[in-house]
């Protein structure tokens, strides 16, 4: 696989069937070096990052930003909003694992954040 940041941020999710294959470990530690704030656990097929504020308002304007990226993008994440803080989490579920749909969210999160 071989993916820049800038060609993470240029790409758009694309429709990802039930008999695609999710990324492998190779690829996944390749796509985390392009976003290093974000975590990989193999247990739970997961993608995730958690944001940290001072004040509760600040997590909603970044909940609704990131919303708006899952709806452009129709690759959803789930999210934990807590008071000064957001756990935001990416898996493609088609595929009980992490495909490439959710670094490119990944990545247009970090730009925004």
């Amino acid at each position: 696989m071989n993916y820049t940041l800038d060609k993470l941020l240029e790409s758009k999710c694309a429709p990802i069937s039930h008999e695609s294959a999710p990324l492998n470990l190779t690829d996944i530690e390749h796509l985390r070096e392009l976003t290093p704030n974000w975590q990989y656990c193999a247990t739970e097929n997961v993608l995730s990052q958690t944001f940290h504020f001072d004040h509760y308002s600040k997590v909603i304007e970044v909940v609704n930003l990131i919303a708006k990226v899952a709806d452009k993008e129709d690759h959803h994440p789930d999210m934990y909003v807590s008071y000064g803080r957001c756990k935001v989490s990416y898996s493609t579920h088609s595929v009980n694992g992490i495909t490439i749909n959710d670094f490119i969210c990944a990545a247009k999160v970090d730009q925004l954040v």
